[in-house]
């Protein structure tokens, strides 16, 4: 890397004979990996010089932020007396951006002291180990569920060190917080069922007396209670339409809204969407449900592989991601779910579009709408969405108002 990035021999010895060459250059491979510019680079292995004049990575023994931030003030010192900088924060902030970027990648940089593990970590990891391993849940809902009782057992009195002194009160007044705090009942409700299914594992495990997640509480939710919130198919059509032109964002988000839209498709599986799962010649596309644990194959709609294939050839970086929608500003990743948020949330804002709800699943609510109006079974709406059952599907009945308003003008004659 270090022959490709210098063309002056005196600097590229220097940097291939300086400290850590070895792990340095490795770092550089993979940033250019990552679509990285050249003079982006440059400046990265410039100051991985620095960075590695001051920090010994060779032993292989973890390094601390604490002596990452000595090594920066070191730095600017050094800096300042030879009259090279001013303050010199933007150079501490450079060599702590790029000496814990380096140490992260080559796995030496040591969590910080009192960081996340606390006097819970073991029995959460435990907790953690269980829904994964045994239970087989998916990393998305294990993740909100550890989210959940961490939350909860920061806000535990100090003086209950033990979940052993634990009680039910505690999760009342957690829960009841969180009502003060401008919480809805959904949410409520979504972190009493963590915390019940903890406290059930704390009690199999004898960690806590029994009987404390049998009498968590939370609000009760009524099936079917809302409608779905989403756009009408008139303002879909709007939406997709605000998508054209040549502009390299409008071309991605262009294939991203279609598959929303189309397909109702959710955020993560638009997001899970490999190269490999677009078989061309067979006009398939592959969607992992993970929700279903199973793979579900879709005929390719002309429209969404044209859109598809324009941003490929066009539009998408040459990166090793094989996720179909990366970035389009180095580093090249894949793209994140804040990225599909903006990715329709901005675009309903600008045309004024109201709807409940402004993310990707809106549009997943407005695909299933326009299925019921157009005369397909729940049935078959419910295949195409990816659902378990048919109860998931129901409340869209609700949406088909000319339905509704025919059983309501249904004359029952002598009947009534």
């Amino acid at each position: 890397m270090f022959d490709v990035l210098f063309t002056y021999p005196k600097i590229r010895a220097r940097h291939q004979t300086a400290a850590g060459a070895a792990e340095r250059e490795r770092y550089l491979t993979h940033c250019a990996s990552q679509g990285l510019a050249r003079e982006t680079l440059l400046r990265i292995a410039r100051e991985l010089l620095v960075v590695a004049e001051r920090l010994d990575v060779t032993g292989g023994n973890q390094i601390t932020r604490r002596e990452v931030e000595a090594a920066a003030r070191n730095w600017v010192r050094h800096q300042r007396r030879r009259g090279r900088t001013g303050r010199g924060e933007w150079s501490r902030r450079l060599f702590m951006q790029v000496a814990t970027d380096w140490l992260r990648f080559l796995e030496l940089l040591a969590p910080p002291p009192g960081g996340p593990r606390n006097a819970h970590s073991d029995q959460l990891d435990d907790f953690v180990a269980y829904l994964s391993d045994e239970r087989g849940l998916s990393p998305r809902t294990v993740s909100q569920r550890r989210w959940q009782v961490e939350h909860f057992l920061r806000h535990v009195p100090s003086g209950k060190a033990s979940i052993a002194d634990m009680t039910v009160d505690d999760v009342d007044a957690f829960l009841d917080s969180k009502g003060r705090d401008g919480w809805c009942r959904v949410s409520i409700a979504t972190s009493a069922a963590a915390l019940r299914s903890f406290f059930r594992h704390a009690e199999m495990r004898r960690w806590c007396s029994s009987g404390i997640a049998a009498a968590i509480d939370a609000p009760r939710l009524f099936k079917e209670e809302g409608l779905s919130r989403g756009p009408n198919w008139v303002d879909v059509q709007r939406l997709l339409a605000g998508t054209g032109g040549d502009e390299p964002r409008n071309t991605r988000d262009h294939a991203i809204l279609m598959l929303f839209a189309i397909y109702g498709l959710r955020s993560g599986e638009v997001r899970g969407l490999r190269l490999e799962d677009l078989d061309w010649t067979a006009e398939l596309m592959m969607v992992e449900r993970p929700k279903q644990r199973r793979t579900q194959y879709y005929p390719l709609v002309a429209s969404v592989g044209d859109a598809i294939v324009r941003y490929l050839q066009g539009v998408r970086p040459r990166c090793t991601s094989r996720e179909v929608f990366v970035t389009l500003k180095a580093p090249f990743r894949p793209l994140s779910a804040g990225g599909m948020y903006h990715a329709v949330a901005s675009r309903l804002n600008a045309l004024g579009i109201q709807t409940g709800n402004h993310g990707p699943h809106s549009l997943r609510h407005a695909c299933a709408a326009h299925l019921v109006e157009a005369g397909l079974s729940l049935k078959e709406i419910g295949d195409h969405l990816g659902h378990r059952g048919a109860h998931a599907t129901r409340t869209y009945a609700k949406v088909d108002l000319a339905g509704l308003r025919e059983v309501a003008a249904f004359d029952l004659g002598g009947l009534s």
